[in-house]
């Protein structure tokens, strides 16, 4: 097992990594909108902050070897499922090739933030 480490995404704020390379397949933490170069979730509403998740998403699977279109499962939490819709704008950007995916609300989320995603993706 590999453990993944890049500057680029958020620091672990638990007793975890950013990601595991095990087998040619990353297995991501979930990311919420920390804006790595502050260390505060800075991003306001949904839109903004699944922009930052994704963000962060890129640089760790970047870091792993793989990518977005490389993605085979995402699990997605969201505060509000209301924020459904929206989120789905933002997301079908950068997940392009449609991987499978889970979509939960969740009653409360790390620091508040409206918006948490974590990845299952093929190394490249």
């Amino acid at each position: 097992m590999e453990k993944i480490f890049t500057e680029k995404a958020p620091a672990a704020i638990g007793p975890y990594s950013q990601a595991i390379v095990v087998q040619g397949m990353v297995y991501t933490s979930g990311q919420i909108p920390i804006n790595p170069e502050t260390g505060n979730v800075d991003a306001q509403g949904i839109t903004a902050q699944s922009e930052q998740v994704m963000k962060n998403l890129g640089a760790v699977l970047e870091a792993a070897g793989a990518s977005y279109g490389s993605a085979v499962k995402t699990m997605c939490f969201l505060k509000d499922m209301g924020d459904f819709a929206a989120f789905n704008e933002v997301y079908a950007r950068y997940f392009t090739e449609k991987p499978a995916r889970s979509c939960v609300a969740a009653a409360a989320l790390p620091k508040g933030v409206l918006v948490e995603v974590e990845v299952i993706a093929v190394v490249l």
